[in-house]
């Protein structure tokens, strides 16, 4: 039945036009203010932000706070979930076009691709910072363990290291900001490309209380370009995937998602 709710709201948002052309807005340059995402509706401020409210309700669109600021995203999970449903399985060649609106749209203000996506978790949202952060659980689902000097505290050197026993770290950066347990951001970069931040990028993990349940944003700014995207949309999807089913089931996924290969 909760199921069929979310799917519920998914198509009540979907029904409004008004609505449509907002994710039409997101969909053309993500991560967009209230007053950016006013400008070209001819509708007071108020309106507009109830139907991002009830965007937000259908997990059609996601906010992530920047200081004062609050950006919108559009979160493509539940229209990919609609289309692997009620288009894929009839109509797959003839509207494939559908498959990019599960693709988070373009650019952040920087100019560079930012990936959003949002999951939702039986947990706690401190089993969710400690999934995110120890070393052994990252190992379980994550193919990598998660390494920091302190998690708590800005400024810390994290490496992303293989557990193979290798040693070897395939990803490092710095703990930006810590908020146990609602809240972690860090950058990311390639061993060799550590001290050139031009080159760096931002993951930022919201961590909320969503009634008995979590609601986790995991929001990858900085990307150097589509391709880019596109692999982290693929990874954060495994990562997450896995990660839900270890908190839920206590076990990750019986194969690893990131290594079945694509049809």
């Amino acid at each position: 039945m909760e199921r069929h709710s979310e799917t519920d709201q998914v198509f009540k948002a979907l029904a409004d036009g008004t609505r449509r052309r907002l994710l039409d807005r997101l969909h053309e340059h993500n991560g967009q203010t209230l007053g950016e995402l006013c400008e070209r509706i001819d509708m007071a401020r108020q309106s507009v932000t109830q139907h991002l409210a009830v965007l937000e309700a259908a997990n059609l669109v996601s906010v992530v706070r920047r200081g004062r600021e609050r950006l919108h995203y559009l979160n493509p999970v539940p229209l990919h979930e609609i289309q692997e449903r009620w288009i894929d399985k009839f109509e797959r060649p003839r509207l494939r076009v559908l498959g990019a609106v599960k693709r988070r749209a373009e650019e952040d203000m920087t100019d560079k691709p930012t990936y959003v996506y949002v999951t939702y978790i039986a947990s706690t949202p401190e089993k969710v910072w400690d999934a995110l952060t120890d070393a052994d659980l990252t190992a379980a689902y994550w193919g990598h363990s998660n390494v920091c000097e302190d998690w708590r505290r800005a400024g810390s050197r994290w490496e992303h290291r293989r557990t193979d026993g290798s040693g070897i770290a395939d990803v490092v950066g710095t703990v930006v900001e810590s908020e146990r347990p609602t809240r972690l951001v860090t950058t990311w970069a390639a061993p060799e490309d550590e001290g050139q931040e031009d080159k760096y990028s931002r993951v930022s993990f919201d961590i909320r209380p969503h009634g008995g349940i979590v609601r986790l944003t995991v929001t990858h700014e900085d990307l150097a370009d589509e391709a880019e995207a596109a692999e982290a949309a693929s990874g954060w999807a495994a990562v997450l995937s896995n990660l839900k089913s270890l908190l839920e089931t206590g076990s990750p996924l019986p194969q690893e998602p990131w290594l079945v290969p694509s049809t």
